[in-house]
């Protein structure tokens, strides 16, 4: 075989082990990717059932209710277009509370409801994801996008 031929046949090896190690990488990071949806999205585009999600909004004012076992709440989150009732089993984080911003990472339920496994509060009342960011300044009233 000709130096060029063997140089051609190893390029082409790189190239497929490339292309193939870049297959492996993507489809590991498919399960592990979270979109990000705000209620308004949601009510738009409809339920994204059966992938792990990310809702963002604004905690509604009023809305949280402990259960009796002491560890389920439920809660509505709201973008000023729309609300969706989230339900989380866990222990909240600190700045968790009404009139403040949280991210759900979790699943939507075919009625419409969100079961959450993880929440995220934001830690000062100027911040705000980038994504959700945009979305809530083009609903809410410029007064309600910081906590009461």
């Amino acid at each position: 075989m000709k130096a060029k031929h063997q140089r051609l046949t190893l390029g082409l090896l790189a190239i497929a082990a490339i292309a193939g190690a870049s297959g492996l990488a993507l489809s590991a990071l498919k399960d592990q990717a979270a979109f990000f949806y705000a209620p308004g999205d949601v009510a738009k585009q409809g339920l994204p059932l059966g992938r792990a999600v990310r809702l963002g909004g604004m905690v509604e004012g009023g809305s949280i209710k402990k259960q009796t076992d002491g560890v389920t709440i439920n809660f509505l989150v709201t973008d000023g277009k729309a609300t969706v009732p989230v339900r989380f089993k866990g222990i909240t984080p600190d700045l968790f509370k009404e009139r403040s911003g949280v991210v759900a990472e979790g699943e939507f339920q075919p009625d419409g409801s969100f079961v959450a496994s993880n929440l995220l509060a934001k830690h000062d009342e100027r911040y705000m994801p980038p994504q959700m960011a945009g979305k809530m300044a083009a609903n809410m009233p410029a007064g309600k996008l910081s906590p009461q």
